[in-house]
């Protein structure tokens, strides 16, 4: 029997580090650079779980605005697992976030716990893997987004989330380890992505584009920039067929899914101009 006492506060900015090396022991396989733009958002948000001395569990509760927030970084250490410390920190959590509508991409063998707190299905995302080819895309329209006027970015990039987001949005698309690229389309901004290099291979995220065309080439630039041969990561919304028919036929194999739920109402986005989500941690 352990006697130790089992609190729960705010992280460490060194802290988060450990959750997401726990993330990684799990296989979400996190950016290298992750962690500095999450805590960044909301250094709030994110809880830690200690049994004495002793770090166990992990959530991240990120506020974006005055109504929205997102769940993620649900983590217990696999040895006390079982004993009701993650539900104390779930607990907590939500807690922190409450009146606001929350999201959160959540595990599929998940889903029936979380309904239990409220959430809903909204749809499902898929992750594709693919291997970089060498496959490279001739376009004038093809920028790089530190070109552009970082108001035009946040404004393209405002539909695409419940609430404000312009702080992390540029703290994202100028990682270190990253390219970023738009492209422009009769003068205007017309679809965004950015690749940056995780403990495995490279994700895309967000991918944004008008049309599935924008999209490909958007995506063909962004692999381009890495050697052939590595991995690469695409998380898809299901309900966009446009975004399922460009990872499949890029040769993309489906590696991991997960439930995109909410408490409140799903958000009106243009899923069908989402071909790549941002991060399955913070939205």
């Amino acid at each position: 029997m352990n006697n130790k006492t089992y609190t729960i506060r705010t992280m460490t900015r060194p802290e988060l580090d450990l959750a997401v090396q726990w993330a990684a022991q799990e296989g979400w396989n996190p950016g290298l650079d992750d962690a500095d733009c999450y805590y960044a958002t909301d250094p709030d948000g994110f809880l830690v779980g200690m049994l004495g001395d002793e770090p166990i569990a992990s959530i991240s509760v990120v506020k974006y605005g005055q109504s929205f927030g997102f769940l993620g970084f649900y983590i217990v250490k696999p040895e006390y697992r079982g004993r009701e410390y993650g539900i104390q920190i779930w607990d907590a959590g939500l807690k922190y976030l409450e009146g606001r509508n929350v999201g959160l991409d959540g595990v599929v063998a998940q889903q029936e716990n979380y309904k239990k707190s409220g959430f809903k299905l909204a749809y499902s995302n898929v992750r594709y893997e693919g291997i970089a080819n060498g496959q490279t895309c001739e376009n004038a329209d093809i920028v790089y987004l530190s070109t552009l006027p970082f108001k035009t970015i946040a404004a393209y990039d405002a539909p695409f989330f419940p609430e404000v987001r312009a702080d992390f949005t540029k703290r994202w698309i100028n990682q270190e380890q990253c390219k970023a690229y738009g492209i422009i389309q009769h003068g205007k901004l017309a679809g965004y992505g950015v690749i940056r290099q995780c403990r495995t291979g490279y994700k895309v995220g967000p991918l944004y584009a008008d049309t599935p065309d924008l999209a490909e080439s958007l995506l063909v630039s962004l692999v381009s920039a890495i050697q052939t041969g590595e991995t690469f990561y695409l998380d898809v919304p299901q309900v966009n067929p446009d975004a399922v028919a460009l990872a499949e036929r890029h040769k993309m194999k489906v590696v991991f899914e997960t439930a995109r739920m909410y408490t409140g109402d799903k958000p009106d986005l243009p899923l069908g101009k989402i071909f790549g989500v941002t991060s399955f941690e913070v939205g």
